[in-house]
């Protein structure tokens, strides 16, 4: 149980770090009302997670699972973020961006998952 919540804990901590530098280098290039950082990091997270789910890879079946998955993506994804994002886009009166965000979000997150389950087959 300690061993499991030291991988949980150094991966999130790694996860979260990678998380930040994403956001920084994503705002050096790119100003705008729209998080693009925010999107780019859940779907990059998603596929990380559909590669590392796929059944016969090695990462499900051992310890690397809770550093990488639960860790690891666990703090590189930002769904907290990703709702407090859309109540400011809303209560500024930015509700397309808003919803175009919210679709983009969740239809290439899911296809994100996928590509990454096909691509280690």
């Amino acid at each position: 149980m300690i061993r499991t919540l030291l991988l949980i804990a150094i991966g999130g901590g790694i996860g979260s770090a990678f998380r930040y530098l994403t956001s920084i280098i994503i705002q050096k290039y790119y100003g705008s009302v729209f998080p693009l950082a925010t999107l780019i990091t859940n779907v990059l997270g998603c596929f990380l997670i559909g590669i590392a789910l796929l059944e016969k890879n090695d990462l499900v079946n051992s310890n690397i699972k809770w550093f990488f998955i639960t860790g690891f993506c666990g703090g590189y994804t930002t769904f907290s973020t990703f709702g407090l994002e859309n109540i400011n886009l809303l209560q500024n009166n930015h509700s397309g961006i808003a919803f175009l965000y919210i679709g983009l979000s969740i239809i290439t997150g899911l296809l994100a998952v996928w590509l990454g389950l096909n691509i280690v087959k």
